[in-house]
């Protein structure tokens, strides 16, 4: 039997850091409850079933590998009947990591996603560019927008039926106010867009902000992008498993949504948790019922920071690493995605490098760089430079012609998506028959 009239925390709601614990605790009881219900949950509790905060911080972690344990719903803690939706994770681990919600865990879930300071109304178009399929990504955003009376447009970037030149043609006709998508998308964009004529910056006066996650976004390529389309982008922070756990201020800071989850920063080198600082993100959401995560390991590399912001929210803030905080040996040196990105994309803008790649080898950074030819002499030397007043190493960066990194035919292709059939003409390709793509 569900358990009504929770009133989920407002932004505001409190005063100081000691009410902010005062409201996680307030709902730290009732989550206790709720995980003591799930199997996996009652059986690590065993007789000892915690009921506060003390007991909260004596048990231990939840990890990935106990979600893929559990497996499918081991971890289900309301009865099947009540469950709205059920998703996995990209599953890059290679084994299924389930997830699972209830209607009322989705009130919960699309308010955080929505807690940005842009604003989504009823006046909005929204551009939902992220996966749909098991991944929680792309529903959260609609069920977010949705909510907030927006117009829905499903781009999932996943399916053949929405190829960059279709994305082009949406922005632009459809007056697209609003969009989601990873950071790399609203690059690839802006070259399907000059592809297909348009000016990214000037032809789509609908437009006023993007919403990006699910990568690790430098400071450069973040302005960049912003250059590009000119429009705030505005970052998000979530998983599958948990649905958004920050997202930005006004001020452009990153902060952890702490009136409706328990955050710490765990510490491998020791095992030890504290409130902040650098290591991997644990989490608890206090709002989940079908499928509570006590002291949830996302194994993401973050730091964590209490500091005052002028926005006044009294939240935590975020800077999320992710897998940039890990590196590749050059020469002594450790070469991270993060700072490597930072300096690509901190070339002058006329030198109009969008896309790169880069392969660490022993003792040299090969770099390549999709440049035009007038400006791939300067943009080369200029980054070459660069990586060696940062690392010390050597690097070899070869400019390469546009077109090369991501082919002009993937930014202007329509793709044949046809209906399965059995019956064909003579002069028809009947290979198509039953599997359609």
């Amino acid at each position: 039997m569900t358990e009504t009239a929770i009133r989920l925390p407002r932004l505001g709601d409190w005063t100081s850091p000691a009410e902010l614990t005062e409201l996680q605790d307030a709902q730290l009881a009732r989550t206790l409850r709720w995980a003591a219900r799930s199997p996996f949950y009652r059986s690590r509790f065993g007789a000892a079933e915690p009921a506060d905060r003390a007991g909260f911080t004596a048990l231990p972690l939840t990890t990935k590998q106990d979600l893929r344990d559990s497996y499918p719903f081991g971890m289900l803690a309301v009865p099947r009947e009540r469950l709205a939706t059920y998703h996995e994770s990209s599953g890059t681990a290679g084994s299924p990591t389930p997830s699972y919600y209830t209607e009322e865990d989705w009130i919960d879930l699309a308010e955080r996603y929505a807690r940005k300071w842009v604003g989504i109304s009823a006046d909005d178009t929204f551009l939902v560019r992220t996966p749909y399929a098991l991944m929680i990504t792309g529903h959260l955003a609609q069920a977010a927008a949705r909510s907030h009376g927006a117009t829905v447009v499903p781009g999932d970037n996943r399916s053949l039926a929405m190829p960059y030149s279709r994305v082009i043609r949406v922005l632009h006709d459809l007056g697209v106010t609003l969009t989601w998508s990873m950071p790399t998308e609203t690059l690839l964009w802006a070259a399907a867009a000059r592809a297909a004529g348009y000016r990214p910056g000037t032809d789509f006066p609908a437009l006023r902000a993007l919403f990006v996650g699910g990568e690790p976004l430098s400071a450069a390529r973040r302005r960049r992008i912003s250059e590009i389309w000119g429009v705030p982008v505005v970052e998000e922070y979530g998983s599958t498993e948990t649905g958004s756990l920050a997202g930005e201020c006004p001020h452009g800071r990153m902060h952890l949504w702490a009136d409706r989850a328990i955050f710490e920063v765990y510490h491998p080198e020791t095992g030890t948790l504290r409130r902040d600082g650098a290591g991997q993100l644990v989490v608890t959401p206090l709002f989940r019922e079908a499928m509570p995560l006590l002291r949830y390991n996302l194994e993401d590399n973050v730091e964590v920071s209490y500091q005052d912001c002028p926005c006044g929210w009294m939240l935590p803030t975020v800077r999320v690493l992710g897998r940039a905080a890990f590196g590749y040996p050059v020469g002594g040196a450790r070469i991270t995605q993060s700072r490597l990105e930072d300096l690509v994309f901190e070339l002058p803008v006329e030198y109009g490098v969008t896309f790169w790649r880069a392969r660490a080898e022993p003792d040299v950074l090969r770099i390549q760089i999709e440049v035009a030819e007038a400006h791939r002499a300067a943009a080369c030397a200029t980054l070459a430079g660069s990586v060696r007043a940062e690392y010390g190493v050597q690097a070899e960066v070869d400019g390469v012609p546009e077109g090369t990194l991501v082919p002009h035919r993937v930014l202007t292709a329509v793709h044949d998506v046809v209906k399965p059939r059995s019956l064909f003409g003579a002069d028809e390709d009947w290979d198509k028959s039953l599997l359609y793509y």
